[in-house]
Parts: structure tokens; C-alpha cells; sequence
């Protein structure tokens, strides 16, 4: 606090009369003076090089109370808004947290609920299969899918294989056990889902081998006759590759080109459509390159 301001633009502090003083004010010049009693604001601390800030927003209009006005109030900025996902402009929507809805999105992120879900309506398609026991089973909306699409490829001179559909939790947790124990567990998330993170324990996924046999769960599966075939004609038929290639940073997966999900065509089809390639980014939830 300064207690002397009239020293500071150079005016003797005395000898000047109270009428000079008041004429002084009445000029302008004594606001120069007292703004100069008032601390110093603190200096801006710059942004840390790890930090962007935005750009500063234009201030908003703000309304000075008066006599006439003694309530007048800031106006309030509206937010922006919100994007809606590209799935939401589809006539249907359906629940992505609900474990028997067609579109429930489960990732390393979002977990089933309850963890130890059952599906209430698990069949065994019409198909030819390479497994037995709850493997070979499908909830019965991605079974009749399944059977139209190994149909219509075997039409195309295509023979498909379920090789693993449904996986209970108590089954998830021995294969991941498995895979930790065989490759430990940082590498074990990248190929495996923790129990309850499991898209199989739902019954709207399944694995597909090629009728030749050949590549079964390795890479080089891409480029067999069932893997091709799919990749082009799965959406017809509700259903998706759920892990493509590149997108592990995504879906928390690498290239999975056996592991097929069915979401419903109308959905399948304008994914394919638009050239989104994963749910995450067709439903508008969060990545999950791996677990919280």
C-alpha cells in the first residue's frame, strides 16, 4: 500500500491548496494517482511445456447494475455441443451397457455387469463346427445369423467353422490363467480378456477356423479363403471383425481376423458404410488400449 500518492506523478506533497488538489482530480489526472495506490496484479505464470491451454474466450457481455437495474447479471455462455456418434443416427438404438443387447460394447474399459453373466438363450447353430461343449454354442440371435452367412459363403465355394463360441466365466478364467502363466500377464492382456472382459461369455461372439484348416488362430489366418470372404461379407449378416488390424490402441486387442461379432446388419452395414472400423468408434465410448 503506498501512503503518500501524490508524490508519485511528481506533485509536491505540500503547499498544494484542497481546491488546486480537487481541480487536479477533476482533470482526469487523480484516477492516474490512485491507480497507482492499487498493488500490482501477480504476474501470469506461463503454461508447463506438458500443458495447452486454449486460447482465451472473448469475455462475455456483462451488464452493470444501475438505479434502474440494481439485479443486472452476467450472461451466461453456452457450452458447445456435443457430437453426437455415428450410430445414433440409426432409426433403432439399443442399450451398450445391457449384456443381452445387440450393441453392448464390453472392452478392457467396460466390464460386464454382473461379471459372471449367462446368457438365457445359448444354442448350438447349424453349422459345422470344430469344437464341442459350451464352445459350440451361440445365443440364439448370432446363431440364425451365423447359419445365414456360412450358408452363403458355402454358396460362394467358402467352407467356415464355428471354433469357439460361447466361453463362461469359470472357462475365462482358466484360459486366462493359461495365458498368463504360459506368457505373463502384461502379454496375456494383449491376447486374452480378463474374466467378465470377455465379448465370448455374451454369446454374440464366436471365432471361425477355414474348412481347410489352415492358420488356425495366427496371423497368416488373413489371408485364407474364410478370413477374406468375411471381411467382405460379414456385414450383410450383422457381423464384424471386432479386433481389425492396427487398431489395437483402440479395442486393447491386436489383429484378430478370426473373432467375429454380430451387432445386427442395419448397424454392421453402415460401419461398413462409412469406414469405421471399430464399436468404440462407431458407438462413441473411450478407447481402451488396456485395463484402468
Amino acid at each position: 500500500m503506498c501512503h503518500d500518492c501524490s508524490a508519485l506523478d511528481g506533485t509536491p506533497a505540500a503547499g498544494t491548496s484542497r481546491r488546486s488538489f480537487a481541480r487536479f482530480l477533476a482533470a482526469g489526472a487523480g484516477l492516474t494517482v490512485l491507480a497507482a495506490c492499487t498493488p500490482d496484479a501477480p504476474a501470469q505464470v506461463p503454461p508447463s511445456s506438458s500443458t495447452t491451454l486454449p486460447p482465451a474466450a472473448s469475455p462475455s457481455p456483462v451488464a452493470v447494475a444501475t438505479s434502474e437495474s440494481p439485479t443486472a447479471a452476467v450472461e451466461p455462455v453456452p457450452e458447445a455441443p456435443v457430437a453426437p456418434s455415428p450410430a445414433a443416427t440409426l432409426p433403432r438404438q439399443f442399450s451398450l451397457t445391457d449384456p443381452a443387447s445387440p450393441w453392448l460394447v464390453v472392452n478392457k474399459h467396460r466390464p460386464l455387469v454382473p461379471a459372471e453373466y449367462i446368457p438365457a438363450d445359448l444354442v448350438q447353430p447349424n453349422v459345422r463346427v470344430s469344437v464341442s461343449g459350451e464352445a459350440a454354442l451361440l445365443n440364439s440371435t448370432t446363431a440364425a445369423a451365423a447359419e445365414a452367412m456360412f450358408a452363403a459363403a458355402a454358396q460362394d465355394g467358402v467352407s467356415i467353422t464355428l471354433a469357439s463360441g460361447y466361453r463362461s466365466y469359470s472357462t475365462q478364467v482358466a484360459t486366462y490363467n493359461g495365458y498368463v502363466a504360459a506368457r505373463g500377464q502384461a502379454d496375456a492382456d494383449t491376447a486374452s480378456a480378463r474374466p467378465g472382459y470377455s465379448e465370448h461369455q455374451t454369446g454374440w461372439s464366436f471365432d471361425i477356423g477355414d474348412g481347410g484348416g489352415a492358420c488356425g488362430f495366427q496371423p497368416c489366418f488373413a489371408d485364407q479363403p474364410a478370413a477374406v470372404w468375411v471381411r467382405a461379407n460379414g456385414h450383410r449378416f450383422g457381423f464384424i471383425v471386432r479386433y481389425p488390424w492396427m487398431f489395437h490402441p483402440i479395442t486393447g486387442y491386436y489383429y484378430e481376423p478370426w473373432h467375429l461379432r454380430y451387432i445386427g446388419v442395419e448397424a454392421a452395414t453402415d460401419m461398413a458404410n462409412r469406414g469405421i472400423s471399430t464399436l468404440e468408434e462407431y458407438f462413441g465410448v473411450e478407447a481402451a488400449p488396456g485395463y484402468p
